[in-house]
């Protein structure tokens, strides 16, 4: 990290580094319901490929270094997304998917295969990146689960992530796991466990369901009771065993 990126790193982010997981949640105040919501002004450490919480960009900034050693050259493609971005990518997948010949309801379901719905998104909390391998030359379709398998370009990333990601505090979000529900496989997200474990029961705690049927966006007026509640059972609630409060 160069030192004008450091210099945004606060004396608080980097005292946080080093103290037990409630007190860190105590001193730093982090967790306000705008914030889960991607509707305030969160702390980040900024540079000039991603956004991150001071204590993840730390970690992040280790694991990347020792990557490289071994050859793996990071390539952030997301990381903090506030809740206009998320609405952005959300709705310009609505209308691709209408104008595909869709249903409201196909639709809906067609997006959350891969993206959330603006508000309910883990990339609101600053705690979570997408990241793939810079060296392969990949010109499109970055975030494609087969490129991570078999003969495909970022299979060094994958198994060199799967070796060491953990022992850095990065963890795999959506798992390749046979009866994981929600989300599809995402062997490209990863969560920084020390702050997003807070962040998930801080989130938990919401009336999220209020928060959704009240939003203003495409398609909203079918989000159901029913809808809602799966949602956040399979699509926020069914993730990794090892990001769970």
């Amino acid at each position: 990290m160069n030192r004008r990126s450091f210099s945004k790193l606060t004396v608080l982010g980097i005292l946080a580094a080093y103290l037990p997981l409630t007190a860190r949640a105590a001193i730093l105040g982090m967790i306000d319901r705008d914030e889960l919501l991607g509707k305030g002004s969160p702390q980040l450490t900024t540079t000039s490929t991603y956004k991150l919480r001071p204590e993840a960009a730390i970690a992040f900034e280790e694991m990347k270094t020792a990557a490289l050693k071994d050859g793996i050259k990071f390539q952030v493609v997301s990381s903090y997304r506030d809740y206009n971005h998320q609405n952005r990518i959300w709705e310009r997948k609505y209308k691709r998917f209408r104008e595909s010949g869709l249903s409201h309801l196909a639709t809906i379901n067609k997006i959350i295969e891969y993206s959330t719905i603006p508000g309910t998104s883990r990339h609101h909390w600053g705690t979570d990146i997408d990241i793939v391998d810079a060296t392969p030359r990949v010109t499109s379709g970055l975030l494609v689960p087969s490129k991570f398998h078999g003969s495909g370009p970022f299979c060094k990333f994958k198994e060199w992530m799967d070796a060491h990601a953990n022992s850095f505090g990065f963890y795999l979000v959506y798992t390749d796991t046979y009866d994981r529900k929600g989300f599809k496989y995402e062997p490209w997200h990863y969560s920084y466990k020390a702050l997003s474990l807070d962040y998930l029961k801080a989130y938990q705690a919401l009336d999220i369901k209020s928060q959704l049927q009240a939003a203003n966006l495409l398609g909203s007026e079918y989000f159901t009771d029913s809808f809602i509640e799966r949602y956040l059972k399979e699509n926020v609630g069914d993730i990794n065993p090892a990001l769970l409060p």
